[in-house]
């Protein structure tokens, strides 16, 4: 496997201005780049994403979105020799993947930025996400104390403020793996794909937390990957709420200041 090398912050020349004055000062932000991922030589998906770990962020997309059912069906993903500016990664699949490359590339709902509208997006999910079982519980003092955790570990977003984050915390709140990217669903992504080389998934005994909202597709990914709780620092959307209810995933937002709101799946949120 591969990974990218460059570096998700740059320096650039800013003038600026406090009251009254103004002077030449030098700024650091976040690194955006397209990652365009291919199946042998079939483009499968182009993303907008911060450099950095870009093997996870391609196996995660597969695992997520069920193209392939685990890293055990990926044999490799390497730099494409032909790609210009670097940024394209190409899969090798093992023999024991099953892959419709043309219905892929004819049918692949998550090339678009819309994907499928409102409820057909959950009827189609219905048939290959099944509910996630309720097996433990979580204290309300380690949900409330999530946010700050992984606040703590973002250091590209100390340098330049504009970064998404997601994270991976066991039941006692102990982090698993933290991920930094300019979109929250690719930071979901790099983090399913360090779960699937690490041979964690299903994730039936960790929480995810991500920054900002939680819109349909987190929840989307964190039901495919067996996640039983997703926490947004955020609002969620109406989409995602049906949809972690239709999977019986607890759905968490608003977690700041030791407040939060359970929006569906209840239960396994401790009284005390």
């Amino acid at each position: 496997m591969m990974d990218s090398m460059a570096s998700p912050a740059r320096q650039v020349s800013v003038r600026r201005h406090t009251g009254s004055t103004a002077a030449a000062d030098i700024d650091h932000v976040v690194v955006e780049e397209p990652l365009e991922v291919r199946i042998g030589k079939t483009s499968v998906v182009v993303t907008m994403r911060t450099p950095g770990h870009d093997s996870e962020l391609a196996a995660g997309f597969l695992v997520s979105e069920q193209v392939v059912r685990s890293a055990a069906e990926i044999e490799d993903i390497a730099p494409c020799p032909d790609a210009t500016h670097g940024n394209i990664v190409t899969v090798t699949l093992a023999k024991s993947a099953d892959v419709d490359l043309d219905s892929l590339k004819r049918n692949f709902y998550a090339t678009s930025s819309c994907g499928l509208c409102g409820k057909a997006s959950i009827e189609q999910l219905r048939k290959t996400i099944p509910r996630i079982p309720v097996t433990a519980t979580v204290r309300p003092d380690v949900i409330s104390a999530l946010p700050q955790r992984m606040r703590t570990a973002q250091p590209v977003f100390d340098l330049t403020g504009g970064l998404h984050a997601a994270a991976l915390f066991d039941f006692d709140g102990k982090p698993l793996c933290i991920r930094e990217d300019i979109s929250r669903h690719n930071a979901v992504d790099k983090l399913i794909g360090w779960a699937a080389f690490d041979d964690r998934i299903p994730l039936s005994n960790a929480i995810l937390l991500v920054s900002g909202r939680a819109g349909f597709e987190i929840i989307q990914k964190a039901a495919v990957a067996g996640v039983p709780i997703v926490v947004a620092v955020s609002a969620p959307s109406s989409l995602a709420i049906d949809l972690a209810i239709e999977t019986n995933l607890t759905l968490i937002a608003f977690a700041r200041e030791n407040r939060f709101v359970v929006y569906s799946a209840p239960e396994r949120v401790s009284a005390e």
